[in-house]
């Protein structure tokens, strides 16, 4: 039923309502009892915040808790597209009202005064519509995100009049409010939000920025230096306008919210052409997108700027000078492979070789090699590309990565047939990539024959140079973290440990560099080479070879001023 205002006679007082309506949903049991409890035990009573604590004790939806409200108290709900097409009466009111009591005054289609409130039992904010409109209106329900995202185009729309118009549109609502929703993310404040994190994030350096829907808003972080960090959210930007944006700036669907998309652009920011790849995910509060940043001026690395040690530098720089076979490089997502191998392919590339990649994504451009990346939808996978490279003669190719047994064989294959094939495989150590591949259907014999050498990495952040502080270890240091005395420190012996100033943002580190371990696959390492492989033996060989495991090439690091010891163990394991 549609209630005017006559407060007195027609609502109870507001804290009997809202106690009626919360033993209401304990019948239903739609309360987590933990946040219950932590809900009833305040000592104040607020009315414009009671109801917004009860829905967050819940376990429902802004909207699910909206469709409850209406139909206890018996009123009309209202979406979000549903309240954009009534004309807005919130020039009478403070937008801080407004926000506060999470009220939005509107037009009725019949031209009488409406009010959509997220709390109808709020009956001082009631009165105080009905002193600023001065006739009986009518009360309608809407959810506390949808109040939110209209008070945020409507109001915001009156005090900034550089805002181009816009419209939202609801996540359960109409293909009709695609127009609107495009309307509202290529507005002024949307797009300026937009662009401002994008400058943040190359100004801090980020490799990503995180835009994430939660039930009390959004969540903005940047990935920087391999550690995410939280940001300021844009204020007065719906969070479905913001995702949009960049939707549309990644030239992806934005009328499809319900599958994950992923798409790439290229813009500038901060004075810097860069390169950016798009992938949206749906979640439980609306979509969620990531932004990779890859910068197209940084530049291509040396070998020597990679961070080897003198020795492991040497044999790569041997492996490299090999005609044919595979060189394997591997870590975890986000450890620096593909930087590795376009240094890699950097130090290969000459007018006498014919050089040919497939990526997945395209994230370094080298001129003179031939990138190609991969396209799963119309067929251009990893194994499809590799088919096709063996019939353009190359010297050498690069596949982003082995990760099925028939990109395995045709890598394995075409490393046979006198190519040099480089390759990134998942696993967490060097030599644990040897089962890895005779577990993708490799055979162990055909392995022998072709591979070289796999290199393992990870990053550590690098100690700021400008307030990193030198210290000597204690009894105390080996007492807290047994650990030391595993990696080979002794008491008295001196370390570096991260401090914080203006040029490290407080951190204590800036940039990051590899460790490593290169395996050379010669001698016992081959022979131990079989369908019965165990990486632990294969380990063993290496070591008494001479191969410098990760965690001692991180160790090297801390001793030389590099990192520090907690940042090497953060990223290393003790073997």
């Amino acid at each position: 039923m549609n209630i005017h205002c006559e407060l007195g006679a027609t609502l109870k007082q507001s804290e009997d309502l809202t106690e009626d309506f919360t033993n209401h949903l304990l019948e239903r049991q739609s309360i987590d009892q933990v946040r219950y409890r932590e809900f009833i035990s305040t000592d104040s009573f607020d009315p414009n915040y009671k109801l917004k604590r009860l829905w967050k004790s819940t376990d429902l939806s802004s909207h699910e808790f909206a469709n409850e409200v209406a139909a206890f108290f018996g009123l009309r709900k209202l979406t979000l597209p549903e309240l954009l097409e009534r004309r807005s009466l919130a020039e009478g009111f403070a937008p801080r009202f407004l926000r506060e009591a999470s009220i939005f005054p509107f037009e009725t289609h019949e031209g009488a005064f409406g009010l959509a409130a997220s709390d109808p039992a709020d009956a001082q904010t009631l009165q105080a519509a009905e002193i600023v409109f001065g006739a009986p209106f009518e009360i309608v329900v809407a959810s506390f995100e949808d109040i939110a995202a209209i008070l945020g185009d409507k109001v915001d729309a009156v005090a900034d009049p550089t805002r181009e118009g816009g419209r939202a549109r609801d996540a359960g609502g109409a293909d009709d409010n695609v127009d609107n929703l495009r309307d509202l993310a290529s507005g002024a404040p949307v797009v300026r939000a937009v662009n401002d994190l994008i400058e943040k994030a190359v100004e801090l350096r980020a490799s990503d920025i995180h835009i994430e829907p939660f039930r009390d808003g959004l969540t903005v972080r940047m990935r920087v230096d391999g550690l995410l960090r939280a940001a300021p959210a844009p204020a007065h930007v719906l969070p479905q306008a913001l995702v949009s944006r960049v939707k549309i700036l990644a030239g992806l669907n934005i009328a499809e919210r319900r599958l994950p998309q992923d798409g790439a652009a290229r813009l500038q920011a901060a004075r810097a052409d860069i390169d950016i790849r798009v992938a949206t995910m749906p979640t439980q509060h609306g979509e969620a997108a990531v932004i990779r940043l890859l910068p197209r001026d940084r530049g291509l690395l040396d070998i020597p700027r990679l961070g080897l040690a003198p020795h492991d530098e040497k044999k790569l720089r041997r492996m490299l000078d090999l005609p044919h076979g595979m060189i394997a490089v591997t870590g975890p997502t986000g450890s620096g492979k593909t930087t590795t191998l376009a240094t890699m392919l950097s130090a290969l590339n000459l007018p006498s070789r014919k050089i040919l990649t497939i990526e997945d994504p395209v994230e370094y451009e080298i001129p003179g090699i031939n990138q190609s990346q991969v396209k799963p939808a119309i067929g251009l996978t990893f194994a499809a590309a590799m088919r096709a490279f063996v019939r353009q003669d190359p010297d050498v190719i690069m596949v982003g990565e082995v990760r099925d047994g028939e990109t395995a064989s045709i890598a394995v294959h075409a490393a046979l047939t006198g190519h040099l094939v480089l390759t990134t495989l998942h696993t967490e150590t060097s030599t644990a990539a040897v089962p890895r591949l005779i577990d993708l259907g490799v055979e162990a014999f055909l392995l022998k024959s072709t591979l070289r050498a796999v290199i393992a990495q990870r990053l550590v952040r690098v100690l700021c140079d400008r307030c990193k502080t030198q210290r000597t270890l204690t009894h105390g240091d080996f007492d807290a973290d047994p650990r030391l005395t595993a990696l080979g420190f002794k008491v008295g012996e001196a370390v570096f440990s991260p401090k914080g100033c203006e040029r490290c943002a407080g951190v204590g580190y800036r940039g990051r560099v590899g460790v490593f371990e290169v395996l050379d696959v010669t001698g016992e390492v081959r022979d131990l080479i079989g369908s019965n492989a165990e990486s632990g033996a294969l380990d063993a060989a290496a070591m008494k070879a001479g191969m410098t495991t990760m965690i001692d090439d991180a160790v090297g690091k801390c001793r030389g001023g590099t990192t520090s010891v907690a940042e090497a163990l953060r990223v290393t394991t003790i073997r």
